[in-house]
C-alpha cells in the first residue's frame, strides 16, 4: 500500500527513462521561435463555414506538426470585424505586424534585451493545388495593401502528396483500389482518369505533372482538364474514350473553396462519369503548406527517429 511519502516498500518505483545516445535517438522536438512569422492560410473563393472549417483544420496540421507556430485562415472576402468569422487576408497580416511590434515593445520595456524583429511578419500560403493567376494576384494585391512586410509563397503543386491525396479520394469513393498491391477489384473502379483543375492553361499543365504521378499509382491513363474552359472536360473525357477507357472518373484537382458553386457538377453531366471529392483538408495538403512556409524561414520541424532495434 502507498505511503503519503511514496510507494510501499517493496513496490517498483518507476524512474524517468534515460535519453538514448547515438545516431537513433529521439531529437528534441522543435519549435516554432518566439517572434517567427505567421502562417497564413490565404483561402480563396468566397467565405462560408464550410471553407473555414476547412482552412482551420488545416491550420491545426500545421501547428502539430511545429508546435508554437501561429497559424491562422483568411480570405480573399471577408469582413475585418473584431468578432468577423472571415477575416481578409490584408487584415489577418496588419494584425499579425502589430502583433509582433508590440510583443517586440513589452520585452523591451521590461528590460529584455529582445533582437528587433526582421524579416516577414507574415507568411501567406496560397490554398491552391495548381497556379491560379487570378488568384494569386489578388492575394498578392491584398498583401501588398497591407501596409506589412509578408511573403507570398508558391501554391501548393504539383507534388506526389498530392498524388496520393487524389488516389484516396477516388478509392473513397470506390472508384480506385485503395492499393495497387491488394488482389482484389473494385467494381466501380475506373479505367480513366479526368483531372480537372481550374485557372487556365498553365493550371492545366501543373496538373498534368501530378497527373503523371497519379497514372503511376493507378496504371490507368489520367488526363488533365480545364474546369472552367468550356467544352474541356467532355473534350478529355472523348480522347480517353477512343483510347479503350469505358469507365471513367473525374478527380478535383482543386482543394475546395476555390471551385465556383455549380461547376464540378456541370463537368460530371458533360463527362458522364462519377466524381471524386476535392482534396479538401488532406493531411498532405497542411504538410505541403508548412512546407512552403519552411521553405521561407527555414524552421525545420524534427520527426522522430526509429528506436534503436
Amino acid at each position: 500500500m502507498s505511503t503519503p511519502t511514496g510507494p510501499a516498500p517493496g513496490l517498483p518505483v518507476r524512474m524517468p527513462r534515460p535519453r538514448q545516445s547515438g545516431r537513433h535517438r529521439r531529437p528534441e522536438p522543435v519549435a516554432a521561435p518566439q517572434g517567427a512569422p505567421t502562417l497564413v492560410l490565404a483561402v480563396p473563393g468566397a467565405p462560408s463555414t464550410a471553407a473555414r472549417a476547412l482552412a482551420d483544420e488545416l491550420a491545426s496540421m500545421t501547428r502539430s506538426e511545429l508546435p508554437g507556430l501561429e497559424a491562422t485562415a483568411a480570405f480573399l472576402e471577408g469582413d475585418d470585424a473584431e468578432d468577423g468569422a472571415y477575416p481578409t487576408v490584408g487584415g489577418v497580416v496588419a494584425r499579425a505586424a502589430a502583433l509582433r511590434h508590440e510583443r517586440y515593445e513589452l520585452a523591451r520595456a521590461a528590460g529584455r534585451d529582445v533582437p528587433e524583429p526582421e524579416g516577414p511578419a507574415a507568411v501567406v500560403v496560397p490554398l491552391l493545388a495548381g497556379p491560379d493567376e487570378s488568384l494569386v494576384g489578388r492575394i498578392r494585391e491584398a498583401v501588398a495593401g497591407s501596409g506589412a512586410t509578408a511573403e507570398v509563397t508558391d501554391v501548393l503543386g504539383p507534388h506526389p502528396l498530392l498524388a496520393e491525396a487524389l488516389h484516396v479520394r477516388l478509392s473513397e469513393a470506390g472508384l480506385s483500389r485503395a492499393d495497387r498491391a491488394r488482389l482484389f477489384t473494385v467494381a466501380t473502379a475506373a479505367d480513366g482518369i479526368i483531372l480537372a483543375s481550374v485557372g487556365g492553361q498553365e493550371a492545366v499543365q501543373t496538373a498534368g505533372i501530378t497527373g503523371m504521378l497519379l497514372a503511376a499509382r493507378l496504371a490507368v491513363p489520367v488526363m488533365a482538364a480545364a474546369l472552367d474552359e468550356e467544352g474541356a472536360v467532355s473534350a478529355v473525357a472523348q480522347q480517353l474514350r477512343d483510347a479503350g477507357a469505358a469507365q471513367l472518373a473525374l478527380a478535383p484537382y482543386l482543394v475546395g473553396p476555390e471551385l465556383p458553386e455549380g461547376l464540378l457538377d456541370a463537368a460530371v453531366k458533360e463527362a458522364d462519369c462519377a466524381a471524386a471529392e476535392p482534396l479538401g483538408a488532406y493531411p498532405a495538403i497542411g504538410k505541403l503548406a508548412l512546407a512552403r512556409y519552411v521553405a521561407v524561414t527555414g524552421i525545420v520541424p524534427q520527426t522522430q527517429e526509429s528506436p534503436a532495434s
